[in-house]
């Protein structure tokens, strides 16, 4: 297997093309407006629920401007229950192409693809799930994430250009520095993202194994109509 080496990044990154998916709306209210009055030309991509979460934020014409359908930017419809909605080609070359890779750059426009510059994501609340009384295995099964934990991880690989953003706490301190520094964030801050934006998928992960080696295979049957 080959495996792509880069030598050349930038160290600030101006944030221009931005894919919204969040179970945790907190903070949206105030972070979304922020991103588009620092940069008026800011494009947002965004399914289902946050979707509409940030149309309420942006209001009619901002959202009219900003706001775009990632099943209109791909092309391709969500799977019935929202069970494929950001599992795009599209998409994941937006987020692992490179700046300075000129066949990156032919693959997008071949595509009519964007190179997305932040991500921001948190995941089913699988763990809040669990923890509640009497909850079955099905419910525990729904709650765990697939397209999340793609999009964070794929972000965070790409650091050298992508801002991977899981937790609300950090929307004051990344809306300060696009304002201090023009709409653009740091290698640093990028770096830092990535770290949490690891651990925040290992925690995830760790929940779901630890919660499916303590649940009785007995208590997975009695859930389901079994056909035979």
């Amino acid at each position: 297997m080959a495996i792509n080496f880069v030598e050349q990044i930038d160290d600030a990154v101006r944030i221009q093309h931005v894919l919204v998916s969040v179970s945790d709306k907190a903070g949206l209210e105030a972070f979304i407006p922020e991103l588009v009055r620092i940069n008026p030309s800011l494009t947002l991509y965004s399914t289902g629920g946050t979707f509409q979460a940030l149309q309420k934020c942006l209001g009619a014409d901002l959202a009219k401007k900003h706001l775009v359908q990632v099943s209109d930017y791909t092309g391709q419809p969500e799977m019935q229950g929202g069970l494929v909605k950001t599992l795009d080609f599209k998409i994941y070359l937006g987020l692992l192409s490179e700046t300075y890779n000129p066949a990156h750059a032919a693959d997008l426009q071949r595509v009519k693809g964007v190179a997305i510059d932040m991500v921001i994501v948190n995941l089913y609340p699988f763990a809040q799930t669990i923890a509640k009384s009497g909850v079955t295995s099905e419910q525990a099964r729904a709650n765990i994430d697939i397209g999340g934990p793609c999009m964070v991880r794929a972000a965070a690989k790409n650091f050298l250009r992508v801002a991977s953003v899981t937790n609300p706490a950090d929307y004051p301190a990344i809306v300060a520095e696009l304002k201090e520094a023009g709409g653009t964030l740091s290698l640093n801050t990028r770096f830092n993202l990535a770290r949490k934006a690891f651990a925040h998928t290992a925690a995830y992960d760790t929940a779901i194994a630890a919660y499916l080696a303590k649940c009785p295979f007995d208590a997975v049957q009695k859930t389901y109509r079994i056909m035979t």
